[in-house]
């Protein structure tokens, strides 16, 4: 009897955001294109030709990116009035950042009213 092959993971491209460096799965990311004519553009299908650059789906990291001027570096050019438009309306669209809730916060918050308790005692 031949043995049972193990199930092969299924492999998960990786890339890093321009704007914090964090490292997430490819689909979690958004692509931000230079086209060979030099205009910067948002790629939705993930598939247009030219220099791709990818950005978290965060306001704080778009914002940052362009204050930055991290796509422009990226894209070793200067983005245009009129694509800079473009990607502004598309940041407008993007929910703001929720607060962020690290279990480590959350520890603390709930060992702080803990402590003071313990304090009271004494």
């Amino acid at each position: 009897m031949p043995k049972a092959q193990p199930k092969r993971v299924k492999h998960i491209p990786m890339r890093t955001c321009v704007s914090c460096r964090t490292s997430k799965p490819k689909r979690e990311l958004l692509r931000v294109v230079r086209t060979p004519d030099g205009h910067v553009q948002l790629d939705a299908t993930g598939k247009k030709a030219g220099r791709g650059a990818y950005l978290c789906a965060k306001l704080s990291c778009w914002e940052n990116a362009l204050k930055r001027k991290r796509l422009e570096s990226e894209f070793e050019v200067t983005i245009s009035a009129e694509d800079r438009a473009a990607l502004d309306a598309f940041i407008a669209t993007l929910p703001a950042d929720e607060p962020s809730s690290s279990p480590a916060a959350a520890a603390q918050a709930k060992e702080a009213p803990a402590q003071k308790k313990a304090g009271d005692k004494a």
